[in-house]
C-alpha cells in the first residue's frame, strides 16, 4: 500500500469518477485504475461498484475510504509538522476571488511581508465557492471568501467585514440619479453578473427566483476591470460591494432595498494541524482587519 494509491482511491471516492479524479490530480486515468486494482488485490476487497459513468463505493469501500482518509490526514499533518521542524518554510496558499482582491490586496499583503518578510505567500484567484471547497480539500491553506455559503460552516472562519451590495451604473445611466432601487426595477436592465462560482451570484439568483424576476444578463465576468469598462461605456449595470467604490469613483453606486448584506472573511480547515506560517497569517489578518475595517 502506497500513499499515492490512497490519494487516487480517495479522489475517485469523492468525485465518483476516474476521469474527474485524473483531471483534478493531473495524472492519467490508467494510473488511477491501476492503483485501485492494486489496493483491491492487496487487501482482497472490492472497493467500487462500477457503472458506465459512475463509481459507487461498496460497503467495504466506504469503510476503507474512512480509514484511508484518516490515514492521509495524519500523513499530511505529520508532513507539515516535520517541515516546520526542519524550518522549511512552505508558501501559504491563499485563495481569493478576483473581486475581493481589489479590496484586500496589495495593501494587506504588503503589510504582512513587512511584518514577516521570510514567509512566502502564493495567491490563487478562485470564486468563493471554489476557494472554500479547495480549503476543505487541503489544496489551499486559507481563503478570503464571501461567507454567505453553507459549506463555510464546515470550516473555521473569521469575519473581516460586513458589506452591502449596491447597483453600480455610469453617471449617464437613466437610474444614476435614483436614491435607491429595488430588484423589480432592474428586471429589464442589461446586467453584468459574476461567474457561476461566486457566492454573491448565488445570492442574487436566489432573490431573482424568489421575486420571479428573470435577469437580463449580458455578461458573466470575474475581473473587475472588465465589469468597470462595461459600466463606464453604459452597456449595463452591475452588483458590486460598496467597499469597491472608493477605488472606482467614476461609477455611481445606488443602494438596493431591501439591503443585501454580505459577510466577508477568512476560512481554514477544522481539526487539522496548522503550521506556524498559517497561524501567523490568521493572527495578522485579525489584527489588520480590526484596525482597518472595524
Amino acid at each position: 500500500m502506497k500513499i499515492t494509491q490512497l490519494e487516487y482511491f480517495c479522489a475517485v471516492s469523492r468525485y465518483h469518477s476516474i476521469t474527474q479524479a485524473a483531471q483534478k490530480l493531473y495524472v492519467t486515468q490508467p494510473a488511477i485504475s491501476t492503483a485501485i486494482h492494486e489496493l483491491e488485490r492487496e487487501f482482497s476487497i472490492s472497493l467500487f461498484t462500477r457503472s458506465k459513468n459512475h463509481m459507487i463505493l461498496t460497503k467495504e469501500g466506504e469503510i476503507f475510504y474512512q480509514k484511508a482518509n484518516e490515514l492521509l490526514n495524519t500523513f499530511n499533518q505529520t508532513s507539515s509538522e516535520l517541515y516546520d521542524l526542519g524550518r522549511q518554510i512552505n508558501p501559504i496558499r491563499i485563495g481569493i476571488p478576483p473581486i475581493l482582491s481589489t479590496i484586500f490586496f496589495p495593501d494587506m499583503l504588503i503589510e504582512f511581508h513587512e511584518e514577516y518578510p521570510y514567509i512566502p505567500v502564493e495567491l490563487f484567484e478562485y470564486g468563493s465557492i471554489r476557494a472554500t471547497n479547495l480549503v476543505q480539500e487541503a489544496v489551499l491553506d486559507l481563503a478570503l471568501v464571501n461567507m454567505n455559503y453553507y459549506e463555510v460552516d464546515k470550516l473555521n472562519s473569521y469575519e473581516i467585514l460586513s458589506d452591502r451590495i449596491v447597483f453600480c451604473v455610469s453617471p449617464e445611466h437613466p437610474l444614476a440619479k435614483e436614491k435607491e432601487v429595488t430588484i423589480e426595477m432592474l428586471k429589464d436592465e442589461p446586467l453584468i453578473m459574476y461567474n457561476t462560482d461566486s457566492v454573491q451570484n448565488t445570492t442574487l439568483n436566489s432573490i431573482f427566483e424568489h421575486l420571479r424576476v428573470k435577469p437580463n444578463v449580458i455578461l458573466r465576468a470575474s475581473q473587475l476591470y472588465t465589469i468597470e469598462n462595461f459600466i463606464k461605456n453604459n452597456l449595463g449595470g452591475a452588483f458590486l460591494y460598496s467597499s469597491l467604490l472608493k477605488n472606482i469613483p467614476s461609477l455611481v453606486g445606488i443602494p438596493i432595498v431591501p439591503t443585501i448584506q454580505q459577510e466577508i472573511g477568512l476560512v481554514w480547515q477544522k481539526g487539522t494541524y496548522i503550521n506556524s506560517s498559517v497561524e501567523k497569517y490568521i493572527s495578522f489578518t485579525k489584527k489588520y482587519s480590526a484596525r482597518i475595517y472595524k
